[in-house]
């Protein structure tokens, strides 16, 4: 009986069996692999790694990337991530490049493809897709509390008159850090 309890191997899922599940319903590794690729060396596929990401982001648990094994150890990975795939192979280098991979492939495109894949495996209804791929921006002075109540009657009608409808026009983003 003891030789029995001391080959017995415990190892953890919580609510990651569900989430894990959930994935593998949608088919998630597979787009990501057919949109990114799989090179024949790779220990884990892009899709895998992604999964592993989901997983440790939907863990309750703030840590940074160069613990990311750490958070795996102890749970079932061959079960939750795929056969063959253990706690050290989940570590900050192939985060990295599996991060590389998905941002020359295109986070959009993967996204889509998932999102819609998703929709047409649990039936859901949609009477249209929106996507905004524009950023806003904003240029101007606003006008403050004070500005307006020092206006008189006279000087209304004037403002009304400079109103004009927002003219939308190609350009650059003044969202990015540069």
């Amino acid at each position: 009986m003891k030789e029995s309890q001391s080959a017995l191997k415990i190892e953890n899922l919580d609510h990651l069996g569900i989430v894990a599940g959930i994935i593998d319903e949608i088919g998630l590794v597979e787009e990501v692999n057919k949109i990114v690729g799989i090179r024949k060396k790779e220990t884990l596929s892009p899709g895998q790694v992604m999964k592993a990401m989901i997983l440790n982001g939907l863990g309750f648990l703030s840590a940074p990337l160069y613990l990311f094994e750490n958070f795996f150890v102890g749970k079932a990975t061959e079960h939750l991530i795929g056969e063959g795939v253990l706690p050290e192979h989940l570590n900050d280098d192939r985060l990295g490049r599996g991060l590389d991979k998905y941002h020359r492939a295109g986070i959009t495109k993967i996204f889509t493809a998932v999102s819609l894949k998703a929709t047409h495996i649990f039936q859901v209804e949609m009477k249209s897709v929106h996507i905004d791929g524009s950023s806003m921006s904003v240029e101007g002075e606003y006008e403050t509390k004070e500005k307006s109540s020092e206006r008189i009657e006279g000087e209304e009608q004037e403002v009304e008159a400079e109103m004009k409808a927002i003219e939308i026009v190609h350009g650059y983003s003044r969202d990015t850090h540069t």
